[in-house]
């Protein structure tokens, strides 16, 4: 046998490689991945079209599966009303007429009172302890159990922070000035308005503006500071009111039709799983920065009235939240146990984030005031 050139060696290799050599790798290596399939998916949202902060969330999965996936699995995303209406998304994904949706978990607690727990409960956890729980902490397992019911694979996908307890008409003083208040407010939250006298109503997105400005409601909470001024509450109500009892750290998410799940490669999974991820991360990044601006904004130039909500108001949602949440915990098993992991994981890092979130946030105040 003559000489081999080195060259056309490598050439003779790489050309068996790209025609699909099924040799098999190495004793000890690793197989290459296969190639990933070309496919068009059908995202549909909760969120009004070209919505900030939670619509940019949705946008941003759909363009990170595409980049992740050099441009193979395309995602195309329709805002709440364009294919299915905001709150038919989840049955959209359940039933395969769309492949994804992007969304709060507490709009299906129709489904399962078990579903808020993964968004946000009144007097809950915030959003660096939701994500411990659901990452570490057993959550994310309870998740898939539950959503495995409806057909569905939940992944985390953006996050608000912590939220406002929305604009008001006219001023809250005292635990009476909620009675019989007309209120835009979804998720367990609403029922505890509820319990205290309040008449809560959950309206898509879209729909609150109008609602105020018509008088169906006279007090409605959304997201916070960025996301209200870029919807222009503070031209129907002037009074802002902290704090956010009932979404202290708002987690949406991104369902999955568990087919099309299933019939992903692992690599494919991967690549879905991390969009989700780096998503949820920007989205957090995003609100963080942008509602100290939108607050300062909304104050100085249009005169809005950012005031707390007075005590008895706090002590009476607190106290029927806990009955809230307990008798949710109560009407099924699945709930019961999210309930039980949920309780356990906030007990379990709530001195942590005493003595580090909030002593640091209260002693930095002497070093960097307004």
């Amino acid at each position: 046998m003559g000489l081999i050139n080195r060259r056309n060696l490598f050439v003779a290799g790489a050309a068996g490689l790209a025609a699909g050599c099924d040799c098999g790798a190495p004793e000890g290596l690793p197989a290459a991945a296969g190639a990933i399939r070309a496919r068009a998916l059908r995202m549909v949202t909760t969120w009004p079209k070209d919505f900030p902060g939670l619509g940019t969330a949705a946008e941003n999965v759909a363009r990170f599966i595409d980049e992740m996936s050099g441009g193979a699995i395309k995602v195309h995303v329709y805002a709440a009303g364009e294919l299915v209406g905001a709150f038919d998304s989840f049955d959209a994904v359940s039933n395969g007429s769309a492949d994804m949706y992007h969304g709060a978990e507490y709009y299906w607690a129709g489904k399962s009172k078990a579903y808020p727990f993964f968004t946000a409960v009144p007097f809950g956890m915030t959003a660096s302890e939701i994500i411990g729980w659901t990452e570490y902490g057993g959550g994310q397992e309870l998740w898939d159990e539950l959503s495995a019911r409806f057909n569905i694979k939940p992944f985390v996908a953006a996050n608000t922070g912590h939220q406002l307890a929305g604009w008001f008409k006219r001023p809250i003083n005292s635990l009476e000035d909620l009675r019989g208040l007309k209120i835009r407010m979804p998720g367990v939250g609403g029922e505890v308005m509820r319990r205290i006298g309040a008449s809560a109503v959950a309206l898509p997105g879209g729909e609150i503006y109008a609602a105020l400005q018509s008088g169906a409601i006279d007090a409605a909470e959304w997201v916070g500071p960025w996301n209200d001024l870029a919807f222009g509450f503070h031209r129907e109500a002037k009074y802002y009111y902290w704090p956010g009892f009932h979404e202290p750290g708002a987690q949406c998410a991104a369902g999955v039709n568990l087919d099309v799940w299933n019939s992903f490669t692992a690599q494919e999974q991967a690549i879905v799983k991390s969009a989700c991820h780096r998503a949820n991360y920007l989205c957090l990044a995003e609100f963080t920065h942008f509602n100290g601006s939108a607050l300062e904004q909304l104050v100085k130039e249009h005169g809005v009235e950012v005031r707390k909500l007075p005590d008895d108001v706090l002590a009476a949602l607190a106290r029927e939240s806990k009955a809230v949440l307990e008798e949710a915990a109560a009407s099924d098993d699945i709930t019961r146990r999210v309930f039980e992991s949920y309780k356990a994981e906030l007990l379990r890092v709530q001195k942590w984030s005493e003595i580090s979130d909030e002593a640091f946030m209260t002693a930095r105040r002497t070093v960097f005031s307004l």
